[in-house]
């Protein structure tokens, strides 16, 4: 598995966190940025894990700024994108297991660092349960797909 992962500012920090999880257990994964606690808007850093998620160069992405808020509805703007905001491994297992979700975002501010590793790994490991949720998911995309036409 390769995993995508950024965050801004806010998020640095964990982000971190998230790296020495991948690193200890052997997850290839690329940083997006940022690099530092310097401020940064973070919609850019949100499009790039997004599209290369999207893209299909990375199987997942993870997004962490101070609340998880805002790199959530960034990447849920790109297409084919299915950004859950998680704060628990309860969320995080089924936004894999009935959402289908292929980026998890978290917030610094909010939750700490161990409790941020337990939410990646429950989510990582978590499949996508298909049958009655696969038809939800497919309703997603299909109102994806209405707006992206402009046919509304």
């Amino acid at each position: 598995m390769k995993v995508a992962v950024a965050s801004d500012h806010g998020g640095f920090r964990l982000k971190g966190e998230i790296i020495a999880l991948f690193q200890e257990s052997g997850i290839g994964y690329t940083d997006f940025g940022t690099h530092s606690e310097i401020p940064v808007d973070y919609p850019e850093l949100a499009l790039m894990v997004a599209e290369a998620v999207r893209e299909g160069v990375y199987d997942r992405g993870v997004l962490c700024c101070g609340t998880g808020i805002g790199m959530a509805i960034a990447a849920n703007k790109v297409p084919g994108i299915r950004a859950a905001l998680c704060h628990d491994t309860f969320s995080a297992r089924a936004a894999r297991e009935h959402n289908n979700t292929n980026i998890l975002t978290m917030g610094q501010r909010v939750i700490g660092p161990g409790l941020a590793r337990e939410i990646v790994k429950v989510w990582l490991q978590a499949e996508f349960q298909g049958g009655r949720h696969a038809r939800r998911v497919d309703g997603i995309t299909s109102v994806e797909k209405k707006y992206i036409r402009g046919s509304r």
